[in-house]
């Protein structure tokens, strides 16, 4: 059977009135404030603060096979990105340009 998906669409929470709909939602003007923010729960971190007590575990992996590191931009690429060969190394694509 075929649809017709321009066709407005009818349902029973169609027949409520807004009323109902507005008991639903919460008051934002009630007066509760969330005071702790769900992103950042320790709060904001100033510029300039002491970090030095703080402890991050990054795992380095070196250069792949098929990896090298661009002379000019100094990031690792994948190999089809070699643009050129000098003395010293591989330059990119993105450097050569």
């Amino acid at each position: 059977m075929a649809t017709d998906y321009d066709a407005p669409r009818k349902t029973d929470d169609d027949s409520e009135s807004i009323e109902a709909l507005k008991e639903r939602v919460p008051d934002k003007l009630s007066g509760s404030v969330d005071s702790e923010d769900a992103d950042n729960p320790s709060g904001f971190e100033l510029p300039g603060a002491d970090l030095s007590d703080i402890e991050l575990d990054v795992v380095v992996l070196p250069a792949q096979e098929d990896e090298f590191t661009c002379i000019e931009c100094f990031l690792v690429k994948h190999r089809t990105q070699i643009d050129h060969e000098t003395s010293v190394g591989a330059v990119c694509v993105e450097c050569a340009a």
